[in-house]
């Protein structure tokens, strides 16, 4: 008996490393890619929630990964575009970096944010949990959380070409932040998928 509840204790704990080591494999494999081969997820993708999320909702994530595959991203007008079969819709903004004490926090409880620079760097920071606090409530409307935050705590990254970021409802962010860049232009694709409980 005692061997059963041991074996069964490692089970527990072992589950979430073989589950994220299953999602990194599955990444690698490039099965979800339909098609979209220019970008692969940024380092700090959550996996196991991409891995998760995808096969919870794959229609629309198919739909996203061959739409980017099958359209010019540098020669389509800046705008909302549908995606068609779904109810995804990519807004494509040229926009431009600003300075962090500028930028907002948010984070989403319905959506998940997936974003695809396409020319340019856009900066980002993820805050950390321990030290921030909800400055907003949730508004269910807007679908959104606003944050104060310790600047010290957060890290700050600027995907390399080839990288799309994915934020989850756990993932509290900031976009456009500006970086270390003469330019601070981009061009970024952003797409609000359906967050699947």
């Amino acid at each position: 008996m005692k061997r059963l509840l041991i074996a069964f204790a490692f089970m527990a704990v072992g589950m979430p490393i073989f589950a994220q080591t299953d999602a990194k494999r599955w990444v690698k494999s490039g099965e979800w890619r339909n098609g979209f081969t220019k970008a692969s997820p940024d380092k700090t993708v959550n996996l196991s929630e991409f891995y998760d999320q995808y096969h919870k909702n794959p229609e629309q994530w198919k739909a996203l990964f061959q739409w980017l595959a099958t359209t010019d991203l540098l020669a389509i007008s800046a705008g909302k575009h549908p995606i068609p079969g779904t109810t995804l819709v990519a807004s494509v903004e040229d926009s431009k970096n600003e300075p962090l004490e500028k930028r907002n926090t948010e984070s989403h409880r319905k959506k998940i944010d997936f974003q695809y620079v396409v020319k340019g760097t856009e900066g980002f920071a993820l805050l950390d949990h321990a030290s921030s606090t909800v400055s907003i409530p949730y508004n269910e409307k807007k679908d959104l959380v606003r944050y104060d935050y310790v600047k010290d705590k957060t890290h700050f990254f600027s995907p390399k070409a080839g990288k799309f970021i994915i934020f989850f409802p756990s993932d509290w962010h900031i976009a456009k932040v500006e970086t270390k860049k003469k330019s601070q232009d981009i061009r970024v694709i952003v797409v609000k998928v359906d967050y699947i409980e």
